[in-house]
């Protein structure tokens, strides 16, 4: 939260989407008539985000993928975060725009509760120079930069060697990720609510094929073993390159990231609903 003085509430928003903008001006209306100071915040599919003033709340108007956005915007901040649905998925959104400005009011009154998500810190470990250190809500992957090319990568397990892989690549997922790339990876879904980390390979090309939940206290470091190299993204952005012999180490963020929750929607409903599974 703000410190004694005006309050603040950032708007994150997808340009692309239609709609965005114009929901965008009208709740910075309703926010500076509520006596708030508004930042708005366009992103461009850029991970990283311009926001760095201290923030009371922070809303994403978007989809799912604007979702992480907003979550870079905030991260290691612990800002409550909305997510109003422009979008066709909506995993991680708890208002529709028709339902924003109450979903707003509901939020100033201190109506809602916190829903605690584990997230991922990633560092590279470079064969010079410094390495880069990143957050991710859904997942960390390390994939080919080439078509047509498999990858040679070894995992450790808390420092220990687990296997090498031949594949398209090696994901590191969150619970709340489950449901992303590592689903289309076939990876399991877990609860949001759990925390556990996913090691789900891309395409492998061996036996052992199957995913491999971790415990939020182990460390996953995933290593490249081809001349080509890697390419490390977080949360669908590539964010690093890894040559021959270089690595990166994933494990829990010391932080979690507090979605802002009304009650009223469960993970199990969600997922039934948004892939139209029907009893037999």
């Amino acid at each position: 939260m703000t410190s004694a003085g005006k309050r603040r509430v950032a708007l994150v928003v997808n340009p692309s989407r239609r709609r965005a903008e114009s929901l965008a001006e009208t709740a910075r209306a309703w926010w500076e008539r509520a006596g708030f100071e508004v930042i708005i915040d366009r992103v461009g599919g850029a991970l990283t985000s311009t926001v760095t003033e201290p923030l009371d709340f922070a809303i994403s108007l978007g989809g799912d993928g604007t979702m992480l956005r907003a979550v870079q915007a905030t991260v290691g901040r612990f800002v409550p975060l909305l997510g109003v649905n422009l979008g066709s998925l909506g995993y991680l959104t708890q208002a529709e725009p028709e339902t924003a400005e109450a979903a707003f009011a509901r939020l100033v009154a201190g109506d809602f509760t916190i829903e605690r998500r584990m997230a991922l810190q990633a560092s590279t470990h470079p064969k010079s120079g410094a390495g880069r250190r990143f957050s991710a809500l859904n997942e960390v992957t390390v994939e080919r930069t080439a078509p047509g090319r498999t990858l040679r990568l070894s995992v450790h397990i808390d420092g220990e060697p687990f296997l090498t892989y031949a594949a398209d690549g090696l994901l590191v997922a969150t619970p709340t990720g489950s449901t992303a790339y590592n689903l289309s990876a076939r990876g399991p879904v877990l609860s949001p609510s759990l925390r556990a980390l996913v090691l789900t390979a891309i395409s492998p090309h061996l036996l052992f094929d199957r995913s491999l939940v971790l415990a939020d206290d182990e460390v996953v470091t995933v290593g490249a073993l081809d001349p080509g190299g890697a390419a490390v993204v977080a949360d669908g952005e590539v964010v690093a390159d890894l040559a021959e012999g270089e690595s990166v180490e994933i494990r829990a963020a010391p932080d979690d990231v507090p979605f802002v929750s009304f009650g009223g929607r469960h993970f199990h409903g969600v997922l039934r609903a948004k892939f139209s599974v029907a009893d037999r």
